[in-house]
């Protein structure tokens, strides 16, 4: 998971694990403590970004000036994690990355790492 703003700065998030509401909650909440100016959150209609748990934190992320905004169902073309995220998979991954778990993980970490500098 992570956010990503249009200067292609990027704050990933890495886990090994199903991401739910509660991981969205928790990124979202740590990344609320970053925020130095009013900002907009643009997301999809996953199920793990409408959930009533994410609706419920809505207002005190407003609090913290931050607002979500939600796309339009079926626009992947309009959010640009989703396009870095094609980029990582079907661009910037070589082959040799899928040769074992390990590896897949230090390829996708370094790729995360590089995005916004090369």
């Amino acid at each position: 998971m992570g956010f990503l703003n249009r200067k292609n700065e990027l704050d990933p998030y890495l886990f090994e694990c199903q991401i739910n509401s509660e991981v969205v909650i928790s990124c979202i909440d740590d990344f609320c403590s970053t925020l130095k100016k009013k900002t907009v959150l643009v997301m999809d209609n996953a199920s793990t970004h409408t959930s009533n748990a994410v609706k419920n934190k809505q207002e005190e992320w407003e609090k913290k000036e931050l607002t979500i905004f939600y796309l339009p169902t079926y626009s992947p073309q309009l959010n640009i994690i989703e396009i870095l995220w094609r980029f990582i998979k079907y661009s910037w991954l070589n082959t040799d990355a899928y040769e074992s778990w390990k590896s897949l993980v230090k390829a996708v970490e370094d790729v995360l790492r590089d995005v916004g500098k090369k």
